[in-house]
């Protein structure tokens, strides 16, 4: 500071008259103490307590700005529990089998599932073909099941690759993966099923999730073997053995491979705009599965 220059009053500055300064926030205080960084003088209502003497509020947030939050390797929120959402999603998973499997049955299950009839068969659309009122089974059947191995193969695979897949993307990235897996899973079935078709469980999902962690592995350059061998065993298992529904296996692996690439491969300095696009974009083109298979099938 030049001696030429006014100097701020500290708490050692008189105000008018020689009294003591007056607080620079409320002029009717006065005060013999002064922000120990900016050296304004401030009164008890205005004092925050620092590890050397008081800080006013305006250097307080200051200071709070300049601190960068911590986040994770694709820009999440850093959180205590790292698997919070991976074991969410199990828990709905689990009180939706109970309630299908033995206590609403079979009516839920019906309600919930991926059914759907095209007019060719019956006369008459039903199901996710009968419209938007309908389209809610795209999401509910994913978190569907009716068997009880079916439900566990499901939850351990959710279990084995979601906490650290969570723990690189953050919770809502993560969550986003999942849902829009699952939802493409579904679209992509229905795309493809024809006239009539049902199906359920969480399968898309989580071979989307399979996708992005082969993704997270090659981006953060570890070792690809197992994972690659987990996956071509699902896909083996997914067109060799009969009543899995191999369509919304493969809607979902493509679509949460497609989703991990955008939120894991965004420059850093424009992270959070590419990320949106991508779901936005994966969003869109679920959207648009629906609407092409309706038109398709003349739902």
């Amino acid at each position: 500071m030049l001696p030429d220059e006014p100097r701020p009053p500290t708490d050692r500055t008189p105000g008018p008259g020689g009294g003591l300064a007056h607080c620079y926030r409320h002029p009717g205080q006065e005060t013999g103490i002064g922000c120990s960084r900016c050296g304004r003088p401030i009164c008890p209502q205005c004092m925050v307590s620092a590890s050397v003497g008081f800080h006013c509020p305006e250097c307080v947030q200051g200071a709070n700005r300049e601190v960068r939050q911590a986040t994770t390797r694709f820009g999440g929120q850093l959180t205590a529990d790292g698997a919070l959402v991976t074991k969410a999603l199990i828990g709905v998973n689990l009180v939706v089998f109970v309630l299908a499997a033995y206590v609403l049955k079979p009516w839920l299950s019906e309600d919930l599932s991926l059914f759907s009839v095209g007019p060719q068969i019956t006369g008459f659309p039903y199901g996710v073909a009968a419209g938007l009122d309908q389209w809610y089974r795209l999401l509910t059947a994913t978190f569907l099941h009716v068997e009880p191995w079916h439900i566990a193969t499901n939850m351990v695979m959710l279990w084995v690759i979601g906490p650290p897949l969570e723990a690189a993307l953050g919770r809502v990235r993560f969550l986003a993966v999942y849902l829009v897996s699952g939802l493409a899973g579904s679209a992509f079935a229905f795309l493809l099923a024809g006239g009539f078709m049902n199906s359920l469980g969480a399968s898309g999902a989580i071979f989307g999730l399979l996708g992005a962690t082969v993704v997270m592995y090659k981006r953060t350059r570890m070792p690809l073997g197992p994972v690659v061998a987990l996956l071509v065993f699902n896909l083996i298992v997914t067109f060799s053995v009969s009543g899995i529904d191999w369509r919304a296996h493969l809607g979902g692996l493509i679509a949460g491979t497609l989703t991990a690439i955008g939120l894991m491969y965004a420059p850093p300095a424009r992270r959070l705009p590419v990320q949106t696009v991508t779901v936005a974009a994966m969003a869109g083109l679920v959207l648009a599965m629906v609407l092409v298979g309706m038109a398709r099938y003349g739902g």
